[in-house]
């Protein structure tokens, strides 16, 4: 396998080359700020797959006349407890940011709130906004339809979902517990993510159309974005091995983020829309106050309690302590905030290109903006 230079960038550095480039393109300053948090919060948690990886792809679609940077979302529908929001073809992370919080607002008022968004594009980890309602004190639900189809159902030669993700958050009396995933064995950004480092595939992520696992990262991220067979497992892998409820909750993420929102289903959307169409990703946000049901912070204080227990369980290995969902996350903040984040040459020459294409000015070239650079094999 071919070495791989990977540059750690610092934070801040990265943060004012994807404004740089955001702002390049047109979209207002309030949403360039949203959307730039949301990016470099993503990588800073370590989910490289959908932080600032994810430019090349927004710059394709903006060149496409898909993506509209000027979005104004617009709310359609609304009573106490719901809305429906219109994101005018942008960009999903400013508008994220709005329904979860008109759903925390409604269930601060009515005990539950739900939004659902449509005419939406990708709006990063799904994690980021369920934590959003954790850090206003509520539960968070996000779940999201996809514009990729890649995931392969159970007993299909071929790709049909996404991979549908949802995201869970929850406040306790310290850290919230935060989970977010996809319900295929892997993001298909993980995929590109080996892909841009060179580096090959755990087998059981990618199959070909006969069934049969991909392990070259050149070849895995074909299957999954320019070719008609094969793609990601359901989360579970194989039938015998409960691949068919990944595959379930697959469907379950899609009617609440694509048919309760009135989004595009991709594989219908790939055949009767024109080239130059909006995505319409469809978004969904649902926010529970704990207080209509447990009065005094009764709800958090247990919730810390379960926490402990799980922290404090034998692991197999004393190395490795028994983790709960978000403490990967906020270790690799921790260190990213440090050591900077780190940015594969593929990556760093896919940003030059995009800031170079957009008219704004490419900042990660200084090496005052490295904070360390290192060969991998």
């Amino acid at each position: 396998m071919a070495s791989a230079t990977v540059t750690r960038v610092d934070s801040a550095a990265l943060r004012r080359q994807v404004s740089a480039i955001l702002s390049a393109w047109g979209m207002g300053a309030d949403d360039v700020r949203v959307v730039t948090d949301a990016i470099i919060e993503t990588d800073l948690r370590g989910i490289d797959s959908h932080g600032v990886s994810m430019l090349p792809l927004y710059a394709q679609l903006r060149a496409q006349g898909k993506l509209n940077p000027k979005a104004r979302p617009r709310i359609v529908r609304e009573t106490s407890t719901t809305a429906v929001i219109d994101a005018d073809a942008g960009l999903g992370h400013a508008v994220s940011r709005k329904a979860m919080a008109l759903a925390v607002d409604k269930c601060l008022s009515q005990g539950c709130g739900v939004v659902t968004v449509f005419n939406s594009h990708h709006f990063g980890a799904a994690g980021i906004y369920a934590q959003a309602a954790a850090e206003r004190g509520v539960i968070g639900l996000v779940a999201t339809s996809t514009r990729f189809v890649t995931m392969v159902p159970t007993f299909a030669a071929g790709p049909v979902l996404g991979t549908n993700p949802i995201a869970f958050a929850a406040p306790t009396a310290s850290e919230p517990v935060v989970l977010d995933m996809a319900t295929t064995s892997v993001a298909a950004g993980k995929v590109k993510t080996h892909w841009l480092n060179n580096r090959p595939l755990p087998e059981g992520w990618v199959v070909d159309g006969t069934g049969r696992p991909v392990t070259n990262s050149e070849e895995g991220y074909k299957t999954l974005f320019e070719r008609a067979e094969g793609g990601l497992t359901p989360l579970g892998g194989s039938r015998e091995t409960g691949g068919h409820k990944g595959y379930g909750l697959a469907l379950m993420v899609h009617v609440l983020g694509g048919v309760l929102a009135g989004a595009s289903f991709s594989p219908i959307r790939n055949r009767s829309q024109a080239p130059n169409d909006p995505d319409n990703i469809g978004h969904f946000f649902l926010a529970i106050d704990p207080g209509a049901f447990r009065p005094d912070g009764g709800f958090q204080t247990d919730l810390a309690a379960v926490v402990e227990v799980l922290h404090n369980t034998t692991p197999t290995d004393p190395a490795q302590p028994v983790l709960v969902a978000g403490d990967p996350e906020r270790s690799m903040r921790a260190e990213r905030l440090k050591l900077g984040i780190p940015i594969p040459a593929k990556l760093h020459a896919l940003l030059r290109d995009v800031a170079r294409e957009s008219g704004a000015e490419f900042l990660l070239g200084n090496e005052a903006d490295a904070t360390r650079s290192r060969r991998t094999r």
